[in-house]
């Protein structure tokens, strides 16, 4: 589907990547994985097109379509949610224009019988075909579906985009870029901004679309549910398993391992080498054997290996000053922004040593729970802080709070006491502050970094309870293994808001659920909250199936069907039961013809044409699917009225 040759790109005259070559196939879910810095962004935007390489190419289908969903992006705040999601439609409100005008022109036109009549009409029937290719009769549906799958709640449709924080406009431009169902879906990042159920409904979209799908993230548990093939960017080069993220860090290991082993016999090899073209330098009798020592050295190709290797660093929070039995104790609490309730009636007590997570969707009230504990804001009630508390708490304004003026190290250098300070350099490493980046003044440090700076002060300084407030969001995977050992380590009271489920997993003893204004307590980790919470919808489902059963029954027994009426009931059902079948034929056929031409492009047999007719399969297969979706739902309609 999408061929990289040979692909270079320079910054500074220093190469990023150094004619790399792959291949993405059709459905292909690939997990773009390596250090900061690696390039993952930079690969990312070549693919979409908004970067240049420095020699190579990314050949592409002409009629290709790519979502590209960044970082960091500008939404224009002149629409609702509803009609700036509706912009993902684009093309089929250019197709209805189109009919619209050829309609009005058929109904002004009286030459029935012409041949241009004729062509005006097979135009018409064209374009409605098209327009039901493209799920014009579903749009509603699917926006609905996608907007409240990423947390959106119905009310929020006919709300200003205006209105919304950052993190809830990316859930914006995400809704758009799905419901336009790309061929390859790139994004960069997608969890930051979202909560633990909108993750898990991401992860399915994502697993199940007939896309292609590119996807950097630093959340194990996401990608590891996603992706089923991952490419790893390290020093200019890739590493390309077809495994998925978990298995791809056991070959890894192997595969640095052997690197090196082999980084160090060459090492020898050029050492000997270069001992014996120093010793014999001068001597007339050994030069020509100098000189052909010299050639091999030249014509040596180096063996580089990352050798930044942190996952061993062990961090450890000072021990924590004695407390309370009761560092947190909160009764009646009760918080509003005028008329709108955020937390009503709140009671709960955090006891010494407790390591807790806060959940829920975003605007419930997690953060403005931890805001209150921290006298940051007004409410009502009783909050009462044990003993000797000390808090630690990181927050994302904390990085505005660092001297612009010093530098990174000296940044740390004033919190570090013992022998720590010895280590000041391999804790910078760790959270990716190695080398000359540990020289850099913090006013030149973006967002992310300060972040990270912050992060690394408040694991330095003698506390008894953390905050933390989404803590994982600018930390690549080795850097969060690092704070999460230092947590499971810490003697003190931990409080987490989070939506990293790999991060929290083995980290909080109890799990505190925010939502309708209200928190609820459970017992035991995320794991076991996450296993509740499905039970809990299949215990909702089983309700509602109950009380559909009751009430099937009830209008039996009120309007019973005479004996001709259920037998044309059932010619009916048998009728629908045919369409379905032959529906469920097309669709086995479809998806028989997208896998052989699927093996026809991994083999490399990928013309212009064979692409077009896989691409019109694929939108042939979705309607298809949606028009069986729709006559099971009947068929169970008129099975229910026998």
């Amino acid at each position: 589907m999408v061929s990289v040759e040979q692909l270079t790109v320079e910054f500074g005259g220093r190469p990023l990547f150094d004619s790399i070559s792959f291949l993405v196939n059709p459905k292909d879910k690939i997990a773009l994985v390596g250090k900061n810095g690696a390039g993952k962004t930079t690969l990312l935007r070549l693919f979409a097109g908004q970067q240049q390489p420095t020699h190579g190419n990314i050949i592409k289908p002409k009629e290709l379509t790519i979502g590209y969903l960044p970082q960091h992006l500008l939404v224009k705040d002149q629409r609702t949610v509803q009609e700036e999601v509706e912009l993902a439609f684009g093309e089929i409100r250019v197709i209805q224009q189109h009919i619209d005008k050829l309609n009005m022109e058929i109904a002004e036109r009286t030459d029935y019988e012409s041949e241009a009549y004729q062509l005006l009409i097979e135009k018409v029937t064209h374009e409605n075909e098209r327009l039901q290719l493209f799920g014009a009769t579903n749009m509603q549906a699917e926006i609905e579906k996608t907007l409240l799958g990423l947390g959106f709640e119905r009310t929020d449709f006919t709300r200003q985009t205006a209105e919304f924080s950052g993190g809830w406009r990316m859930r914006i431009e995400l809704a758009k870029i799905l419901l336009q169902r790309p061929d390859l879906l790139l994004l960069d990042e997608p969890t930051n901004h979202l909560d633990i159920e909108s993750i898990q409904w991401l992860e399915n979209f994502l697993s199940t679309c007939n896309g292609a799908v590119i996807l950097v993230s630093h959340d194990r548990a996401f990608i590891d549910a996603v992706t089923t093939r991952t490419i790893e960017i390290s020093l200019g080069r890739i590493y390309d398993y077809k495994v998925s993220y978990s298995k791809y860090v056991e070959l890894r290991k192997e595969r640095r391992e052997q690197q090196i082993r082999a980084y160090e016999n060459q090492q020898k090899v050029i050492a000997e080498t270069e001992d014996f073209i120093e010793r014999f330098r001068y001597k007339a009798t050994k030069a020509v054997q100098v000189q052909s020592r010299i050639k091999q050295l030249d014509k040596l190709e180096r063996i580089e290996v990352d050798m930044e290797d942190t996952s061993r660093l062990s961090l450890k929070f000072p021990p924590a000053p004695h407390s309370g039995i009761l560092p947190v104790e909160i009764e009646h609490l009760t918080k509003a922004y005028g008329d709108h309730i955020v937390l009503n009636d709140i009671s709960l007590q955090i006891r010494r040593g407790d390591k807790v997570a806060f959940v829920g969707k975003n605007g419930e009230g997690k953060s403005t729970l931890v805001k209150c504990i921290m006298d940051e804001i007004a409410y009502s009630g009783t909050m009462k802080l044990g003993h000797q508390v000390s808090i630690g708490y990181f927050a994302q304004n904390q990085a505005s709070l660092l001297d612009e003026n010093k530098t990174v190290f000296q940044t740390i250098d004033d919190v570090a006491v013992g022998d720590i300070r010895t280590k000041i350099r391999d804790i910078l490493g760790a959270f990716m502050f190695g080398g000359e980046a540990s020289d850099k003044k913090v006013k030149v440090l973006s967002g992310g970094e300060r972040s990270r700076l912050a992060m690394i002060r408040l694991l330095l300084e003698p506390v008894n309870l953390l905050i933390l407030d989404e803590p994982t969001n600018h930390l690549d995977m080795s850097s969060k293994d690092v704070l999460k050992e230092a947590i499971k380590a810490f003697d003190g009271t931990v409080i987490l808001v989070s939506h990293d489920r790999e991060f929290l997993d083995g980290l909080a003893d109890k799990v505190y659920e925010f939502g309708h204004q209200k928190v609820r307590e459970h017992l035991g980790g995320i794991q076991e909250f996450l296993q509740y919470k499905r039970m809990q919808t299949l215990q909702d489902l089983e309700r509602k199936q109950v009380i559909q059963k009751a009430e099937k029954e009830d209008n039996q027994s009120e309007n019973k069907l005479s004996y001709e009426a259920r037998k044309e009931q059932s010619k009916l059902v048998r009728k629908q039961e045919k369409l379905v079948a032959e529906a469920e034929t097309s669709i086995a056929t479809m998806e028989e013809s997208l896998a052989a031409m699927e093996v026809q492009f991994a083999e490399g047999n990928s013309s212009a044409e064979a692409v077009e007719t896989y691409q019109r399969t694929k939108h042939s297969l979705e309607q298809k699917l949606y028009e069986w979706e729709l006559l099971c739902e009947e068929l169970e309609n008129l099975k229910q009225a026998l």
